[in-house]
């Protein structure tokens, strides 16, 4: 009780002193009578008063963090799935106008909750927690006015596949409730894609549509997932199969895993197929009035959503101009670093010759065959393993989490983009995945399996998410959090970083690392093209086509993506300029004291920040070491 009793003291004694502070001068007759060592005391005092201060008001920003957090997640049951909690765990999220205002007055609501909290009391940590937070509001508050443009549906991403994926990936079945619940959530289907309907009818009445050749992607897909058994006589349907995976490793009896199965039929055959049946029929209605414009140009109030969309996903000032001539600056600049390694190889020819030989010489693609996209994920898992073996002279921190190399699921392969990476479960039990999608070899050569393999999962996401997730002390907001330009720009920085380590030791590899860096570059041309300055699908498809390597299904999969995605694209070729820029500020300024440990531990150990915030990082590392 003694340690309490001081505690209640000097908090008292911390509230004497706040008050009476701006009064005590040199003059003040008072403070002229106390010896050296009662102002000695009272420093102390004053010093630790402060600390105690702080220590209580960063606590109580933490606490509403957390709480913040919690309530989101709890408003959320596929959140809460991804989490590994099964609180909602048969439920899906709302689609609806109705929850879209819920969570907009819930935002507002939270900015004024933070008015609690202040900002000159906070630790240095917690500071920067609320200046994220605060951040995150206030885009999520100012972004509202934006919330419909874009595709709800569209061939990279949406409920319509999206949901499937969420069954098979991320709903767990350790138990019959957990059947249930997946049976229940089939069973919601039917709503879920009618809220998904009624999403896509509300923005074609505010002018908003996807272009003409979406249609036949999402509608493709769809009907993917309602074929097959039990809506058919051939293979069971992803859905099914699915469950009958789950159901197969439970430890109960036959009989209650062929009810288990039969009810999941049930379920497809009516909620599934009739939600599926209810958009199909509305995607080849809309379809009939799509037009052939691309560009974010076409929207209501166009030119100013794009500049927006580029701010967010940049997090800089950068126009949509100045980032148009910087892609064409890079494009020039990667071109006569590939002419160099044609030199390296004694080929003769030109660029664009050299270009349609790693395109279409055999030696470079594994086989178009089940064979070959074993082979394919096998030397892709080879690689990764050889990194995670050199880890320790580039990193003070790993990630605990394990990564693994998944193929793409066939119902949505055809569409999906050619890697993708997913991140673990917060509790284990579900690894980090990296994706490769194996549809047609030929969009994998093998001299990018590297920088692809290091970009998706070591040293790229996995190690920036994983460790992320793992950090301690570290609001959950933040750990969960994502900023497109430091993501994407570290996954593009760690296709890099391997060289300096001895890496691509293959030239033909290494060309292989510069045609994705120079896919990134183009990037910047065709976003800012097709959003900006009108060009048509075509046009990019025949930039993107000649200044790069790359085969024309992988040309034409890329614009469609930079297409239904306006601004994403350029994250991450400015967010990787951003980071060796500030890595060479910090050698140039540290010089023998300069360690990439600790520069990739800056970088790192505060989660997702906007860039203009890593750069204060940067600097603060900086000028501590020095």
């Amino acid at each position: 009780m003694t340690f309490k009793r001081n505690i209640i003291a000097l908090t008292i004694g911390a509230v004497m002193l706040a008050g009476c502070s701006n009064t005590i001068t040199t003059t003040d007759p008072i403070n002229n009578q106390l010896t050296s060592t009662d102002k000695k005391t009272i420093a102390s005092i004053k010093k630790t008063v402060s600390q105690q201060q702080i220590t209580q008001e960063s606590a109580k920003a933490n606490q509403l963090f957390e709480l913040v957090f919690e309530e989101n997640l709890m408003a959320s049951p596929m959140a809460q799935t991804y989490m590994g909690i099964k609180k909602d765990y048969g439920k899906w999220d709302q689609l609806t106008e109705q929850q879209d205002q819920l969570d907009h007055a819930t935002t507002k609501a939270n900015l004024l909750r933070l008015k609690a909290i202040n900002p000159q009391l906070l630790d240095q940590q917690t500071l920067l927690s609320y200046t994220l937070f605060k951040k995150k509001l206030t885009d999520d508050i100012a972004g509202f006015k934006w919330r419909y443009h874009n595709y709800p549906v569209n061939q990279m991403h949406g409920f319509h596949a999206g949901a499937v994926s969420f069954l098979i990936n991320a709903h767990r079945i350790t138990d019959i409730t957990d059947a249930h619940a997946y049976i229940s959530r089939l069973n919601g289907m039917k709503t879920l894609m009618l809220q998904l309907t009624d999403s896509l009818k509300i923005r074609e009445d505010k002018g908003v549509m996807a272009p003409y050749f979406v249609y036949d992607h999402v509608i493709s897909d769809s009907i993917n997932i309602i074929s097959g058994a039990p809506f058919d006589k051939k293979a069971d349907s992803p859905l099914l199969s699915d469950f009958k995976t789950k159901i197969a490793k439970l430890d109960i009896t036959s009989p209650e895993k062929s009810e288990l199965i039969s009810q999941a039929e049930v379920a497809l055959l009516t909620n599934v197929r009739s939600g599926y049946s209810t958009l199909i029929s509305y995607l080849r209605e809309q379809q009939s009035r799509a037009s052939h414009d691309d560009g974010a140009w076409k929207f209501p109030q166009g030119d100013e959503f794009y500049q927006v969309a580029l701010q967010k996903t940049t997090t800089t000032d950068l126009t949509a101009e100045q980032i148009h001539q910087l892609g064409l600056d890079e494009v020039t600049r990667i071109h006569g670093e590939m002419r160099q390694i044609m030199s390296q190889v004694n080929f003769k020819g030109d660029l664009s010759e050299f270009f349609d030989f790693m395109r279409d010489d055999p030696r470079f693609y594994y086989p178009s065959n089940e064979e070959g996209k074993q082979q394919y994920l096998a030397q892709a898992t080879k690689i990764i393993n050889t990194m995670k073996g050199r880890l320790d002279e580039l990193f003070i921190v790993k990630p605990k989490a394990d990564l693994v190399v998944k193929q793409v699921e066939a119902f949505r392969e055809k569409s999906a983009g050619k890697a993708f990476y997913n991140r673990p479960a917060p509790d284990g039990s579900r690894p980090g995945y990296y994706y490769a999608n194996l549809y047609d070899m030929k969009d994998m050569p093998k001299y990018q399996m590297e920088a692809l393999a290091f970009h998706e999962g070591i040293p790229g996401h996995h190690m920036q998410i994983a460790i992320a997730m793992e950090l301690e002390n570290v609001p959950k907001f933040r750990k969960y959090g994502h900023y497109t330009a430091y993501s994407e720009g570290w996954g593009l920085y760690s296709e890099f970083l391997p060289k300096e380590i001895g890496f691509y030791q293959d030239p033909y590899s290494d060309f292989g690392r510069l045609a994705m860096e120079l896919w990134r570059a183009c990037r910047l041309v065709v976003d800012t093209g097709l959003h900006d300055k009108r060009w048509t699908r075509e046009q990019a498809i025949s930039y993107l086509s000649k200044n790069t390597p790359n085969p024309i299904g992988d040309v034409t999969k890329a614009i469609e993506r930079y297409i239904v995605m306006p601004s994403q694209a350029t994250a991450y070729k400015i967010g990787m300029l951003k980071i060796l820029e500030l890595r060479q500020l910090a050698k140039d300024k540290l010089g023998a004291k300069f360690s990439i440990k600790e520069f990739h531990d800056v970088i790192l150990k505060n989660g997702p920040v906007p860039l203009n915030i890593l750069q204060q990082q940067v600097e603060k590392y900086i000028a501590k070491t020095l």
